[in-house]
């Protein structure tokens, strides 16, 4: 029995094929595509239609990939870049552009919510999370102010995975996970704070689709769909869920004690709890995960893209940027590199600017610009796992996905900076497996009694070969750096240069 998990995130979706009897990954393909160009500074917006197109042509080319063996898959999952609005007409068409997660255009917006409801404590009470620029619903109160006849078109709103289910299946749903980054899902309750809806507008309820448990089966695939990819009519499609929450699945993170940290293009920490863990300062994203627990998370905006500046910069390949970062000294001379090239969202800071600091004469070489930005990037996420034991969460493992722990010296960096161990997965495709496997759940319990750790047991490996321990001494100093790091930050934001 085989299962299709896929992945649509930013700049490229990817599917696979798993084979739950052996846990083999059968097929891969992935289909890449870009943001839309012209925009105003702090408007990243993509076509959902985008994603459509790269889902069909990732699917299609992992079914050439297993011929007839294709009447063998049983379920399809997917996961998602979160935060994404998705706003549908009458006709269940876009009627704009999607906007995502990495759009910042909605300070204003997120100002103006938590004025109304007495600043971000207050809205932390009504929904477990501070309103944050990347978060949904500022998105659709922009969408009121800016271009009110697109507005008055929305008919239903849907996140980016949603949309590629609705897709899939025709049905129209929403899952505890994805939707609690939305800013209007009270995590304790996991029900809908319409205080907030109503502040945006008394028609928002309307535009929010049926919400209900992750577990739950999503639908089944179309038939013209299922003709289309010559598959059976009953191929379900689990629930899905936002990429952290099916990278959870997919790293084996379905019980506390382990975290994940994602070195993408952006980074993420988070940690699967049995219980809510709301952070009062407004830092750790309190989110639900996609087993029906919770996933305090911390979401940084700059990682590899740090680090691909610098080696563009430099005309470097990967080869010879691995090469430079080694070559200098841990802490690289003095020089930090404050990696906000994005603006950033932990610590909040959505105009923020990258700041190399600490330059000499000494120490102004290219390698440890290098090294300064890979630190910086990783001690970025370590202010995250700081927040995280502050709140009572302290890891055994940290379990590293994504392009950046491909990377060696970087995995001891991370190992130094967290003073935790570190490894990665025998598959750096997290999130589409754990569409697979989340698939796979819903199948399975169809019929019978499936549980995630039976699943995770089986179909999630470690490469233990990539296993980093952290050096006492170096973990010390990173320990110090991290201070400095957020100190310097403080006092360049306090005077309005960062």
């Amino acid at each position: 029995m085989y299962f299709l998990g896929i992945d649509s995130g930013t700049q490229s979706s990817k599917a696979i094929v798993l084979d739950l009897e052996t846990g083999k990954i059968l097929a891969s393909a992935h289909s890449t595509y870009d943001l839309i160009e012209g925009l105003p500074p702090g408007h990243l917006e993509q076509d959902p239609q985008f994603w459509l197109d790269a889902v069909d042509a990732c699917v299609r080319q992992c079914l050439e990939q297993i011929g007839h063996d294709k009447a063998k898959i049983a379920g399809i999952g997917v996961s998602g870049q979160q935060h994404g609005l998705v706003a549908l007409g009458a006709d269940d068409k876009p009627v704009r552009a999607a906007k995502l997660w990495c759009d910042t255009s909605t300070q204003a917006q997120c100002a103006e919510i938590a004025h109304h409801f007495g600043g971000q404590p207050g809205v932390i009470a009504l929904a477990g999370n501070a309103m944050l620029p990347g978060y949904t619903i500022p998105k659709l109160l922009w969408l009121k102010q800016n271009e009110p006849d697109n507005f008055a078109k929305t008919k239903t709103i849907l996140l980016p995975h949603d949309y590629i289910n609705f897709w899939l299946t025709g049905v129209k749903r929403m899952e505890y996970g994805d939707a609690s980054g939305m800013g209007i899902l009270h995590v304790n309750t996991r029900q809908w704070a319409y205080e907030i809806c109503d502040f945006i507008d008394p028609r928002v309820r309307e535009m929010l689709p049926p919400l209900g448990s992750s577990k739950s089966m999503h639908g089944t695939i179309r038939k013209d769909l299922a003709v289309k990819w010559g598959l059976n009519f009953d191929v379900v499609v689990s629930a899905g869920g936002g990429d952290n929450m099916m990278g959870a699945i997919g790293t084996g993170n379905i019980k506390p004690g382990v975290v994940t940290a994602s070195f993408g293009t952006s980074g993420t920490l988070y940690g699967v709890a049995d219980s809510p863990v709301v952070d009062g300062q407004g830092e750790v994203a309190a989110f639900c995960d996609s087993t029906d627990q919770w996933l305090p998370l911390v979401c940084t905006m700059n990682v590899t893209v740090v680090t691909e500046q610098v080696r563009e910069m430099f005309r470097w390949d990967l080869r010879q940027l691995e090469a430079a970062v080694k070559s200098a000294p841990a802490g690289a001379d003095g020089v930090m590199f404050l990696p906000y090239l994005n603006g950033e969202r932990t610590p909040n800071l959505p105009n923020g600017t990258g700041v190399i600091h600490g330059l000499r004469p000494t120490n102004m070489a290219p390698t440890n610009i290098a090294r300064a930005a890979v630190e910086g990037a990783t001690l970025g996420l370590a202010y995250g796992l700081k927040r995280f034991r502050d709140l009572g969460m302290n890891p055994t493992e940290i379990r590293l996905t994504g392009g950046g722990s491909k990377s060696s010296v970087w995995r001891q960096i991370a190992a130094d900076c967290f003073n935790a161990e570190v490894v990665t997965l025998n598959t750096s495709e997290g999130a589409a497996l754990g569409g697979a496997i989340q698939a796979a759940y819903v199948h399975g319990n169809q019929t019978g009694k499936v549980t995630y750790d039976q699943l995770c047991a089986k179909l999630v490996t470690l490469d233990e070969s990539t296993r980093c321990r952290p050096n006492a001494e170096r973990a010390e100093l990173y320990a110090a750096q991290l201070e400095k790091q957020m100190e310097l930050t403080g006092r360049l934001n306090q005077t309005g240069w960062l």
